[in-house]
């Protein structure tokens, strides 16, 4: 059954006394033409909803009602201090009125300093202290005693709620470009109020009963203690649209929330994911977007602290490993008694293995598992996809319901193949299903078989090409950065990407990463592995860090691979909390999160580089039978021999942990797009200054020894240098 109508009506119940994102609080005389316009115009640019005044008040006329309303249905406020803002008394109802409903509600106050020092508004000093000595005097001269004795309660409330605004954390505008400040507002804006998670669901189907359940669950929530909810599911049962769901329904209801996402795949693609994860959920709890710590230890600590003091609602999403919510949590079951978790996990179990449940008293513990969607929801949801309505196109009806009992309620499955059928005749729909019978698999068989046919469906080898790259290599990558790369192995990527999202193949996450769903992912890799599945040097793509060791050190590159990954960190490593695991560790100069591709250390672990890696050496020569390939990642690698023999058709070159004190002139870089030196010993690029005519990205970050970074006039096309 479809339950778009009733949710929306539902949402837009809740949201009725929310009519707007953020209330502008300015002085009209001072900002109007200039910094306050820019800001509005870069906040509606943002679809950012935002009430903004257009009348100025004279001094003494009262508050107007739907100004009081305007307030009171904004999530948050941005008020821009200046100098005569307290000359007006309507000014000065709204930042009373706006810092009540910071104490009555989660409404986010962000004051702006613009033309005027912090201190002056604290303090009441220059011209915020002259015009309330203006209204002191004004209110003396008042006749009516009435009048007089509101007056002074007025004034007090005036000066109460300066001091108290000055003393937020804001922005001050002084001395900087407007532009600059603007748009850290916007992003901030953006950031505190989720606004990425606002995006709609409209194909969430057959997920009304669980919706109601949790809803329910959550508004007989004790105040007494903590709860915890865990969902769990078959990948790509729903288990996060579900999550997300419930978040966006909820989240304003909390005094602080988070949402960590896809935690099993983020911590298995780099070694600092964990560290990430944690600067992640502390800044959410905290309201702050930079966090200065690096330890993993002292960050659970804080995050143990932090949890205690906020009414938070928690989502952790894609848990594999109960030590993933140890980290992330504490193992000291410190959590606000109004406090919310909601973990989504493959394991139902799972959960209750976690330190919170050994406590003295631990939290509520609710379970909700999914199973998949009914034959007329999975029916609706097909024709979702297929057709853009809830009910099959005259013609299809047959078609439309074998084919949708086929995918037995998995929504990921449905989702795929509605999409891959989608403007195509009847006979393609009869041809596809004969491929879906004849198919064998050895798991999962129906939902791998919906995947295959949905690879097979892509309109041409350039997109399945494409597709396999990012399965590889590239998920969790910027988009920009990525499609300037590919591009030039030949690969239409814009338009490859383009086709890959409608088909449902891949998203793009608001960070403009690239974002597949871990069963994609997983079929994109054993398609790879089909291609020569005993021996790994006759695949095309090889991102098994053993695998390329073996490659290398063996000498068995040829000419089909166009991508290999190795990083020699990886192959040793230690259980998460053993002995010596300090990501900080100037031993373990850890992948930066954008390097440009590659993946990096399994889950769950930090590593342990061990002597035995540091000692190996590989001969620069294991890489010359490799002429197809184009992107080439070697992090902490050591390599004894000419660099003559990289192949020449470099695209992407990462090599983390560099020893050499610059790069050597014979390394083939003329076709190279992106290089990333990161964590390396260079003190200098190179001798000799190079033209490097298509290099585009460049990452320096973390060399700490260089000092000189010279030689870019011989660099045409760069655009993005990070150091």
């Amino acid at each position: 059954m479809a339950i778009l109508t009733e949710l929306q009506e539902e949402e837009a119940a809740a949201a009725s006394s929310r009519r707007y994102h953020v209330f502008l609080s300015f002085r009209g005389k001072d900002t109007r033409l200039g910094f306050t316009d820019y800001l509005y115009e870069a906040l509606v640019n943002e679809n950012i909803s935002t009430f903004r005044d257009e009348e100025e008040a004279e001094i003494g006329e009262e508050l107007k009602p739907e100004l009081a309303r305007a307030i009171k249905s904004s999530r948050a406020s941005i008020i821009v201090l200046s100098k005569n803002y307290a000359s007006s008394t309507w000014c000065l109802d709204e930042l009373v009125m706006i810092l009540e409903q910071r104490k009555a509600s989660n409404h986010i106050v962000i004051p702006v300093f613009y033309d005027i020092e912090p201190t002056h508004v604290r303090k009441q000093e220059a011209t915020i202290g002259e015009a309330l000595s203006e209204h002191k005097q004004r209110i003396a001269a008042e006749k009516d005693e009435e009048k007089k004795i509101q007056g002074a309660r007025n004034l007090e409330m005036w000066t109460k709620g300066l001091t108290e605004v000055a003393g937020l954390i804001g922005k001050d505008a002084n001395g900087r470009r407007e532009k600059v400040v603007i748009e850290e507002l916007v992003k901030e804006i953006s950031s505190r109020l989720e606004l990425h998670l606002e995006c709609p669901i409209p194909h969430l189907i057959g997920m009304d009963i669980s919706i109601d359940t949790i809803s329910s669950w959550l508004a007989g929530g004790s105040s007494e203690n903590a709860e915890v909810l865990t969902i769990s599911g078959i990948g790509g049962i729903g288990k996060t649209s579900l999550a997300k769901y419930i978040y966006r329904l909820h989240y304003h209801e909390f005094e602080r929330s988070s949402f960590v996402e896809d935690i099993e795949r983020r911590c298995a693609g780099q070694t600092r994911a964990l560290l990430d994860l944690q600067k992640q959920l502390l800044g959410d709890v905290l309201g702050k977007r930079m966090i200065e710590e690096h330890d993993v230890d002292v960050l659970t600590y804080k995050i143990e602290k932090a949890l205690l003091n906020k009414q938070m609602l928690l989502v952790l999403d894609g848990v594999d490993n109960f030590e993933q919510v140890d980290v992330l949590i504490g193992t000291n079951g410190f959590l606000h008694p109004r406090s919310t978790i909601i973990i989504t996990t493959k394991d139902g179990s799972l959960t209750e293995k976690c330190a919170l449940f050994r406590m003295r008293v631990p939290p509520k513990h609710e379970k909700h598992a999914l199973h998949g969607l009914s034959d007329t929801e999975s029916l609706s949801l097909l024709c979702w996809h297929a057709f853009g309505g809830y009910d099959p196109k005259e013609g299809y009806e047959k078609e439309a319901i074998r084919a949708s009992k086929y995918c037995g309620g998995h929504p990921l499955a449905l989702k795929l193949l509605g999409s891959s059928l989608n403007n195509e005749d009847v006979d393609t729909w009869r041809d596809t299903f004969e491929m879906l019978e004849t198919r064998e698999f050895h798991t999962h068989v129906h939902v791998q078989k919906v995947l295959q046919i949905s690879f097979d469906s892509l309109p041409s080898d350039n997109c399945k090409e494409l597709f396999k790259h990012i399965a590889c290599f590239f998920v969790g990558s910027d988009k920009e950065m990525i499609e300037a790369i590919l591009k030039e192995c030949g690969i239409r990527t814009s338009y490859g990407i383009t086709k890959l999202i409608d088909r449902c193949l891949l998203t793009i996450g608001p960070r403009n990463e690239l974002r597949m769903h871990q069963l994609l992912q997983e079929m994109g890799r054993d398609l790879v592995r089909r291609e020569s599945p005993e021996k790994p040097w006759k695949c095309s793509r090889v991102w098994n860090h053993e695998e390329s060791l073996y490659i290398l050190k063996e000498d068995k590159g040829t000419t089909k691979i166009q991508g290999l990954v190795l990083d020699m960190k990886m192959l040793e490593k230690e259980p998460l909390g053993g002995s010596g695991s300090n990501v900080a560790d100037s031993e373990l100069q850890i992948n930066d999160p954008n390097m440009i591709f590659g993946i990096g250390p399994s889950t769950h672990s930090i590593l342990k580089f061990s002597s035995r890696c540091k000692k190996t050496e590989l001969k620069t020569d294991a890489l010359k039978k490799m002429d197809k390939l184009s992107l080439l990642q070697l992090n902490h690698v050591k390599f004894k021999g000419s660099y003559k023999y990289f192949p020449k058709g470099l695209r992407g070159l990462c090599m983390h942990g560099f020893k050499l004190k610059y790069i050597p002139s014979s390394l083939p870089m003329e076709h190279l797009v992106a290089l990333d030196m990161s964590y390396s010993d260079l003190t200098q690029l190179w001798k000799k200054p190079k033209l490097l005519g298509s290099l585009k990205i460049l990452n320096l970050s973390y060399c700490k020894q260089l000092v000189r970074v010279g030689g870019f006039s011989g660099l045409p096309a760069i655009g993005e240098v990070d150091t």
